[in-house]
């Protein structure tokens, strides 16, 4: 009954997160005039991506001269603005195979305004850069970017007069160095008005179109963003943990500029179908229809909502959010994580109470249950930065931009295996059968710490994460944890480590707590109502508290963690055994008995099997691409 449950509960999340992942249904060349239409917006990128067009070249003359008209054609007031191109810059595009002396080392702009009601306020901006890289025709990076703001600025206009200004930027030289975009804010008359800024980007071919970044003190403008989200074709995907990493990260997207001078706004961009990033096969034909869609969508209601806003937004508190299935956002003061956590402990603390009284739950059960999930957490990070480096390139980080390229290409492959081997660690986890073998697991640990440490590269936090996998692996007195009370035992362990976790978080970036926050009060919640219908846990009916909590709050972890991956995989694929850990959170409780857990014990060894055979495999399937070595 567990093991049904078990499965099949896990299964529903999937099916769930794969939903929550889909891009929307692209509309078509008849859709209402006031709607984004990816069909409309397809005839603009089919005429931008005609062929790589970087700086200096002739298609890059042509693709301006073809925008120029189009933003004449729609009633903007069309202006160019030249400006230098930056000494690197143009030592990189004469590394890629450009010609910088034929675009005279110079960056030129295209500024398009619609006129607002009142002249005198901050103006809008829509973004976008209409370069690219020298070998790739840049369907996605950043043509369907452009074609999305003309499409956006069509049914704005069809909507009626707005309050203010709506300035269209499309830039020039982002691939080579961000130089347009310096350009425009370093001096052109129109910079000290624009009071809000919409930039659209891409990093492959494909998938959901995401918020991930904010001005500084942005918690009015997502506000306005929820609200304006709630009406875009396939809602959003947005979280203020993705807005805190990029804020740390070294990428930079046109958007920094003005963001670094104070200014508000949003980030939005897909990072789906990542082989077609900076490649020959980033056509229009391989571009991703409903991904053109759900960028353009939003950003429609984005500026059109900040355009006809009495006042534009100012700058207040961030504000913790992320959106629920991609279809609501759900936000709040960072504070009231605190209010959310003390929630959480009193619920757990209730379910701990009545275990104690009704399943003699005992403190040393609760402590193995921590343990647990620490050593699956950090065994988890190490199984997975072994089992990533078997794609290849051999090095723990893409330092460069020929691995770099090609783990993009290999990443559905890694993103595959990976999440098959944290699924056999899983199942080993719930199972209990790590415990009579300690000597036997402690040693694997051993081996794939010396394989990450040997051929990834030697790191000091990967030697301790495998210090402390060995010692748990070898942790004695394990054997207690088959007492009465051990289901108890490992479901509340979880829950006060991910607790301690999200306190710990809550402190230094409450931003990004929420990732342990939500969860461990939905876990305890579902622990809390299980201790009120069955203190024992042996019921069908005392179990769909944490099946349900499983489907829900797995849905939306694994929505996260695939995102995640593609952000941050291919150096870090140890993220998924904290989504994993997580996720466990909620599906402790339905580990199936001793009599199931040798068919489970030949899931988890088949999972592992093919989750290391993909990877292995990404280097037949998915070969380094010839073109890397020209890209800058």
């Amino acid at each position: 009954m567990r093991l049904a449950l078990l499965f099949g509960s896990l299964t529903l999340a999937f099916l769930l997160a794969v939903w929550t992942t889909q891009a929307p249904k692209p509309r078509a060349a008849d859709a209402p005039a006031v709607a984004f239409s990816a069909a409309r917006a397809m005839s603009d990128i089919e005429q931008i991506a005609r062929a790589p067009h970087p700086v200096g070249s002739p298609e890059h003359a042509r693709v301006r001269a073809y925008l120029s008209a189009r933003l004449t054609q729609l009633g903007l007031e069309v202006s160019e603005q030249a400006g230098p191109l930056s000494p690197a810059s143009v030592k990189r595009l004469a590394r890629a195979g450009g010609d910088p002396a034929a675009a005279n080392n110079q960056a030129i702009n295209l500024i398009g305004v619609l006129p607002g009601k009142d002249r005198s306020q901050p103006a809008v901006m829509l973004m976008a850069h209409y370069d690219t890289v020298v070998s790739s025709p840049g369907a996605a990076d950043d043509s369907a970017g452009v074609a999305a703001i003309l499409e956006a600025v069509r049914a704005i206009k069809a909507r009626g007069p707005v309050e203010r200004d709506l300035v269209v930027l499309l830039t020039d030289a982002e691939e080579l160095g961000l130089d347009g975009a310096r350009v425009f804010f370093g001096g052109h008359p129109l910079r000290d008005r624009i009071g809000a800024v919409v930039n659209l980007e891409a990093r492959g071919g494909g998938g959901r179109a995401a918020m991930f970044e904010t001005g500084r003190e942005a918690g009015p403008t997502v506000q306005l963003f929820r609200r304006a989200a709630a009406r875009a074709d396939g809602g959003t995907t947005a979280t203020s943990i993705a807005a805190f990493m990029y804020e740390r990260m070294p990428n930079g997207t046109d958007f920094t500029v003005p963001k670094d001078r104070g200014i508000g706004g949003l980030n939005l961009a897909f990072i789906g179908r990542p082989d077609q990033y900076h490649s020959a096969n980033a056509t229009p034909a391989n571009l991703d229809r409903g991904a053109v869609q759900h960028l353009g969508s939003q950003a429609l209601e984005a500026a059109d909502a900040l355009a006809r806003a009495p006042s534009l937004p100012a700058k207040g508190e961030n504000l913790v959010y992320s959106d629920v299935f991609g279809r609501w956002m759900i936000a709040h003061a960072q504070g009231a994580g605190w209010v959310l956590l003390a929630l959480a402990a009193a619920l757990g603390g209730f379910a701990a109470w009545r275990a104690r009284r009704r399943a003699e739950l005992t403190a040393g059960q609760v402590g193995l249950g921590v343990l647990d999930g620490l050593w699956f957490l950090t065994g988890g990070v190490i199984l997975l930065q072994a089992t990533r480096l078997l794609a290849g390139p051999m090095s723990s980080r893409a330092a460069s931009p020929d691995v770099y390229y090609t783990l993009l290409r290999r990443l559905p492959w890694m993103e595959a295996g990976a999440t098959l081997a944290i699924i056999a660690l899983a199942l080993v986890l719930v199972t209990g059968a790590r415990r009579p073998r300690p000597r036997v697991i402690g040693g694997a640990f051993v081996a794939l710490t010396a394989v990450v440490l040997i051929v990834g590269g030697f790191s000091p936090v990967m030697l301790g994460l495998g210090v402390v996998a060995v010692g748990l692996s070898l942790w004695p007195g394990q054997e207690r944890s088959q007492a009465e009370g051990a289901a108890w035992g490992g479901w509340l362990g979880l829950l006060a480590l991910v607790f301690a976790f999200g306190c710990a978080l809550q402190a230094a970036a409450p931003e990004a707590a929420l990732l342990f926050v939500w969860p461990v009060l939905l876990a305890a919640t579902a622990a809390a109502l299980a201790a009120l219908i069955d203190p024992g846990l042996t019921r069908p009916l005392g179990l769909l508290p944490a099946v349900v909590a499983t489907v829900l709050g797995g849905a939306w972890l694994l929505a996260i963690g695939h995102f995640v991956f593609l952000g941050v995989g291919m150096d870090m694929p140890g993220v998924l055994a904290l989504i994993s850990l997580l996720v466990l959170l909620f599906a402790r409780p339905l580990a199936p008995g001793a009599k199931t857990a040798r068919l489970v014990m030949f899931a988890a060894a088949a999972c592992l099997i093919v989750g290391v055979g993909l990877n292995i495999s990404a280097q037949l399937l998915a070969p380094s691409p010839a073109v890397a070595e020209t890209l800058p």
